[in-house]
């Protein structure tokens, strides 16, 4: 769950006008709304300006569609709401993938669209932008009138942050321009969203917690805010510690995490969850992709599912039962549950050698590579495990979609759970630089770290531009195979040439946009990289490097595989 952050700050009071546009913009930059994107046009000049004035600071992207997963990542990585301003229409258009992504992974955010005058009704941006948001699952509200326009922010902000809802705000250009006067700052106490579970429910997960030998605690993106708790009463109950590839990092560094369930796991991860007698979900959905079409349930393993909402509770697999609740509150009720019956519990699945397995095979890291490099093509493995030594450990590390994803996403090692940033829930390949980007903004101290394939970097450049302007040390490895790899390998021996390219030069495109851009075909090709590492350290580098990584054939990832052999 990502916990957002409000400001109610005791600011000299003022009066917000001339026009609605001015007071919906002050009104959510009181809100607190933390950083905006956007593409600004004639409709949305003057919110935008608003924004800014507000203290809110802002992002000029080169595509709508870079802004919406901009701000998504943003949201995810701060605390704090992100924003999205768009011109009517087509902005709301272009926007629609990234909206998409944010309102299927339940991102708190706003979107700022203005749209077109209710009585133009052969305006050349007429859309039913209501009808599109409600279509991917966003919450479209609108700002009424000028006696509204507070309310109307108001309610907005309060459906994002409460609901955790992707929530897109239209403001018409003839109410936005309209007359308007507020006096200001805007203040409003944000609703607590904690959901505590009910007495019966701690009693049946503590029960179950006893009677497990071999407990294990998968963890995804509603126990963000709830790790220590979540960690805490692992050590208690014996448990084991996953989470999903969203979670990624939440429990790095505890000796009983076996880090990503699911595609992503090491063998030995794999292993030890499907030994599981009892697995629970903590705010994680136990979809297809984290329990590998459920080959990591055991015929005899008792599933349970805590989450806070209770649509979710088996929503893609049968559970013995679920616990609607908190994820931090849950935990520590049945932690105190536990402790107040007195009952001892044995060391549970947290034993000497299950330690030892842990330390020795449960990152892929640690995983022998059989190096398939040709000294024109480099291996994958051998790449990121490389990169993952070069690069300093304080990273953020951000993920496109694609063939090639799961090499960063298992040989890159995060620090925590904000390090890690992965917006997949719509699929789409081409978001991963964008996402990248909204992460650095969100997590300024550390190094951002992008992993995309070619196809998807290629689809999404425009912004490599955003990040030479803004000046972010990106580091972007592009595993290049001159394909869409995932229908290469999926499609076996079809005609490939509706999904192959001809050989592209990215470090080269890099450099035209300000980038630095480095080929790397061998390990020994890396030493441009130390060389920008060292200047990142010791300099303070701000342009970002682009790693145009010729690789070899894999013959389709493993986990890509397992994910079409379900479908």
């Amino acid at each position: 769950m990502t916990t957002v952050q409000h400001s109610t700050g005791a600011q000299r009071e003022r009066v917000y006008g001339p026009t609605v546009a001015d007071v919906v913009g002050r009104a959510s930059a009181d809100l607190g709304a933390g950083h905006v994107f956007g593409v600004v046009g004639s409709g949305n000049f003057v919110l935008t300006e608003a924004l800014r004035r507000g203290g809110v600071p802002f992002t000029a992207t080169r595509h709508e569609g870079g802004a919406a997963t901009m701000a998504d990542a943003y949201t995810r990585m701060s605390g704090r709401v992100g924003v999205v301003s768009l011109h009517q229409g087509c902005g709301l258009t272009n926007a629609m993938t990234g909206i998409g992504e944010a309102a299927k992974s339940r991102t708190p955010m706003i979107v700022l669209t203005a749209d077109s005058p209710a009585a133009a009704l052969r305006s050349n941006f007429r859309i039913d932008q209501d009808a599109l948001v409600r279509s991917v699952g966003a919450v479209s509200e609108r700002v009424y009138s000028a006696a509204t326009a507070v309310a109307d922010v108001t309610r907005a902000f309060r459906t994002a942050v409460a609901q955790r809802r992707t929530v897109v705000l239209n403001v018409a250009i003839d109410i936005a321009a309209a007359a308007c006067s507020v006096p200001g700052p805007v203040e409003v106490a944000m609703p607590s969203t904690q959901v505590r579970p009910d007495a019966d429910s701690v009693t049946r997960l503590a029960d179950a917690l006893r009677a497990a030998r071999k407990p294990v605690f998968v963890a995804g993106r509603g126990a963000r805010g709830a790790g220590s708790d979540v960690a805490e009463l692992a050590r208690a109950c014996g448990a084991l510690l996953a989470t999903s590839a969203v979670a990624n990092g939440l429990f790095a560094g505890d000796e009983f995490a076996l880090g990503i369930s699911g595609g992503f796991s090491s063998p030995v991860s794999a292993e030890l969850i499907a030994g599981a007698d009892l697995i629970v979900g903590w705010g994680c959905a136990l979809n297809n992709w984290t329990m590998r079409h459920g080959r990591l349930i055991g015929a005899e393993t008792v599933v349970v599912q805590v989450d806070d909402d209770i649509d979710a509770v088996g929503a893609y697999r049968a559970v013995e039962f679920g616990v609607l609740g908190d994820c931090a509150a849950t935990a520590r009720d049945v932690l105190a549950e536990l402790r107040s019956s007195g009952a001892g519990h044995e060391s549970g699945y947290r034993t000497p050698d299950i330690a030892d397995r842990i330390a020795k095979g449960s990152r892929w890291q640690d995983v022998p590579v059989d190096d398939r490099s040709t000294g024109c093509r480099i291996d994958p493995r051998a790449l990121t495990i490389a990169l993952d030594e070069i690069l300093p450990p304080e990273r953020i590390v951000s993920i496109d979609s694609g063939n090639f994803m799961g090499y960063p996403a298992t040989h890159l090692c995060v620090p925590d759970e904000f390090g890690f940033c992965f917006t997949q829930a719509f699929q789409s390949i081409g978001l991963g630089l964008h996402t990248a980007i909204g992460a650095a903004f969100a997590q300024p101290g550390r190094l951002p770290v992008l992993g995309v394939g070619d196809g998807g970097f290629l689809m999404a450049v425009a912004e490599l531009e955003t990040a030479v302007r803004s000046g972010l040390p990106l580091v972007a490895i592009v595993y290049n195979d001159s394909a869409y790899g995932a229908e290469v390998h999926h499609f076996g021996d079809a005609d490939h040439t509706t999904v192959t390219f001809p050989e592209t030069d990215i470090a080269a495109i890099a450099e035209g946009f300000g980038a630095t851009g480095v080929t790397v075909r061998t390990v020994d090709d890396l030493v441009p990289v130390r060389e920008w590492v060292e200047g990142y350290r010791n300099a303070g580098q701000s342009r970002p490097l682009v790693i145009d990584a010729k690789i070899t054939s894999d013959g389709g990832a493993w986990w890509l595989a397992e994910a079409f052999a379900g479908h």
